[in-house]
């Protein structure tokens, strides 16, 4: 899915604690939009089930840890149904759903959502959520989108944006894509996303690139790590490395492991860790392409220049 207006402009979004527990269930709706998402968690599907919003036609994700992950990856399953509690119900009692510990449930406000409508929302999910690659599907298929009028055709990817700027607000983010490796020379791009220059990481035993991409630091494809993990590599950081590999994320090519795809951070010095082997200081680290200037000191720089306008 495009990014390019999906952060065109501000939202709204709505949370109503629906027993006053922050940790119960949760309704959350964004201004304008016909849907809303229920969030709950797996133990209290009984609550749940007394809700007359669940028993409408839509799609619902279980979400929970991947067992076999070592970093705490997501699995998910997504599903659709004419009454989403009979879906849960079932679930409930397969033991191949023994990961699943939140509950999510998309519905329609006005119930314009119908049989088709979900059928297109959930393949379509399954295909974001593969694409994306943050989490497993658990789902032993990928059903083909099914053919919908035009009009509702694009009625249901105006639903799907909504909730790619909603779910990563409640902490799900298993379908919003690593950001590209953009150029922000290329006059052809037209996207709203805040890039920076292009940061580089080097030595004898690895090369890398990255931007920084919407306050994500995003390491580029074809990055070389070092082909080994130092002694004071954190254990954390360790098994993240192995996961990777194990994922064939970063493959073995001659003396260097190889990043496959883009691979994003939540900030530089995670992203130095991994890439050198060994505890860093990656806003000392990063360089901007081509020049000595740190990661550390672009940043003070653009920092200065906003305080200075005010």
């Amino acid at each position: 899915m495009d990014r390019t207006d999906l952060y065109a402009e501000g939202k709204t979004i709505k949370l109503f604690l629906a027993d006053g527990n922050p940790k119960g269930i949760l309704v959350a709706e964004i201004s304008n939009w016909t849907g809303k998402v229920l969030v709950a968690p797996r133990s209290q599907l009984e609550k749940v089930a007394k809700r007359p919003d669940i028993e409408k036609t839509g799609v619902y994700v279980l979400v929970g840890d991947d067992p076999q992950s070592s970093t705490r990856r997501d699995r998910v399953y997504i599903g659709e149904g004419d009454n989403i509690l009979s879906r849960l119900t079932r679930h409930n009692s397969d033991p191949e759903k023994d990961f699943w510990v939140t509950t999510l449930a998309i519905t329609s406000k006005d119930e314009s959502l119908t049989k088709a409508h979900g059928r297109y929302l959930e393949s379509r999910m399954i295909q974001l959520t593969v694409e994306a690659g943050r989490a497993s599907v658990q789902n032993s298929t990928n059903p083909d989108v099914p053919k919908l009028p035009e009009s509702d055709r694009s009625d249901m990817e105006v639903f799907l944006k909504q909730l790619l700027i909603l779910l990563p607000v409640l902490g799900f983010s298993f379908m919003v894509p690593v950001p590209a490796s953009q150029d922000s020379e290329d006059s052809q791009i037209q996207t709203s996303a805040e890039l920076s220059p292009v940061f580089q990481y080097n030595s004898d035993d690895f090369q890398a690139e990255a931007r920084e991409i919407d306050g994500v630091f995003v390491v580029f494809a074809g990055s070389r790590f070092r082909g080994y993990a130092l002694q004071s590599l954190s254990p954390a950081n360790r098994e993240y490395r192995e996961q990777l590999i194990k994922d064939g994320k970063i493959v073995l090519d001659d003396q260097f492991y190889v990043l496959r795809f883009n691979l994003e951070f939540s900030s530089p010095s995670a992203a130095a860790c991994i890439v050198s082997g060994t505890t860093v200081n990656g806003r000392n680290a990063w360089t901007i392409k081509g020049t000595k200037q740190t990661y550390s000191s672009w940043n003070q720089e653009r920092l200065n220049r906003v305080s200075t306008l005010n």
